[in-house]
């Protein structure tokens, strides 16, 4: 361990744990210095609204624990209705919440791909993805990201020598900010005889028409998401069939040995999303206006990005240079981690910038002068 420690050391790869000290709208206090922050999930900006959180706890006895996993005594009507919620959203007829959305798709995907299956996932899927691939009994296959083409040759080569076919996409990627072209991977699926699977986790409730990400109201037959991002919450959920989830309940080993969420959180989530729903959908369309005044700036300045999104990579290269540009931009008072392998490929450390509803454009517009 001390030698591979030492190798990432040299590699600059090391990774600690930010002494996060606070957080406020938009800011973030690290070993008692206030950033602007850059690095935030929370793309509606609702884990920092502590009015809301006063309100919602002066109106709830939901408990702080279950106890147990959901097939022995961990579930609650907050569950039920949360489920409701979500699959609702989306358009599907069932829902079923899992503690993370790492869990989540390793579970789903370990669950439903067998010995004689196959997975066909987009080369930039989330770790989460690939983990359950290889956890799963099942062949995979990852396509060249965004090679459709390159998709459809080997569907033609493999899919015929396996029962199941699964093919798996994030929607808005995480590093990358780029979106997936759903209605070419709907095409694909069917004419292949597979299911579809969508990780929304980047695009639940801040993307797309309405709540529900890209893939809103298509053919797709898995939708993973989470809570943790612009819901300022925690948990994920998958919405399919009534039959693959009842699938699921089965035999998704991450959801039935894991002890379910606290009922606190899970009515949480349901609160923001039927009770507040008006006030997400206003903080949506201040992420979108800022996203449009974000990407109509970086065209007028020539600067070319791979993003459609709230995710804004600046890709540096080496992890020394990533490292020492963050730093810089830590030194005037913004917070931008740099990221690299093994969450980027090797040669890709980049700065991720991330778009709250929080975030200024003057604020991004020194940062890219900084840059």
């Amino acid at each position: 361990m001390k030698q591979e420690l030492e190798k990432l050391r040299n590699k600059g790869q090391l990774r600690r744990i930010p002494n996060i000290e606070s957080k406020s709208d938009g800011k973030i206090v690290i070993d008692g210095n206030e950033y602007i922050n850059f690095a935030s999930n929370d793309y509606l900006g609702i884990s920092t609204k502590y009015d809301l959180e006063k309100e919602f706890l002066n109106n709830t006895h939901s408990a702080l624990s279950t106890a147990s996993a959901r097939l022995l005594s961990g579930s609650s009507p907050e569950y039920n209705n949360l489920e409701k919620t979500v699959a609702n959203i989306f358009n599907k007829e069932a829902a079923l919440i899992f503690n993370t959305g790492y869990q989540c798709n390793l579970g789903v995907i370990s669950a439903i791909i067998g010995k004689s299956d196959v997975v066909f996932s987009d080369k930039l899927n989330h770790a989460s993805i690939i983990d359950g691939m290889q956890l799963s009994k099942g062949d995979f296959y990852r396509y060249k990201h965004f090679d459709y083409e390159n998709l459809e040759k080997l569907l033609k080569e493999k899919r015929s020598l396996y029962n199941k076919a699964l093919i798996v996409s994030e929607s808005i990627f995480s590093m990358d900010g780029d979106i997936a072209d759903i209605d070419r991977l709907i095409e694909l699926k069917e004419k292949y005889d597979c299911m579809l699977m969508i990780d929304e986790a980047h695009a639940f409730a801040c993307a797309g028409s309405t709540l529900g990400g890209i893939s809103y109201n298509k053919n797709v037959d898995i939708i993973t998401a989470t809570f943790g991002k612009a819901i300022g919450s925690f948990g994920a959920f998958c919405v399919s069939s009534e039959e693959i989830i009842t699938y699921l309940i089965n035999k998704a080993r991450s959801f039935i040995f894991s002890t379910s969420i606290p009922p606190l959180n899970i009515a949480w989530s349901n609160w923001l999303l039927t009770d507040k729903r008006e006030y997400l959908l206003a903080q949506k369309a201040k992420l979108e206006k800022l996203v449009e005044d974000v990407h109509y700036m970086l065209n007028s300045q020539g600067i070319s990005t791979v993003s459609d999104s709230h995710i804004i990579p600046i890709v540096i290269g080496s992890n020394e240079d990533t490292i020492k540009v963050s730093e810089r931009l830590k030194a005037e008072g913004f917070y931008i981690p740099a990221i690299r392998p093994p969450t980027v490929p090797e040669g890709s450390s980049r700065l991720r910038i991330s778009l709250t509803a929080d975030s200024k454009l003057d604020d991004f517009k020194r940062v890219l002068e900084l840059i």
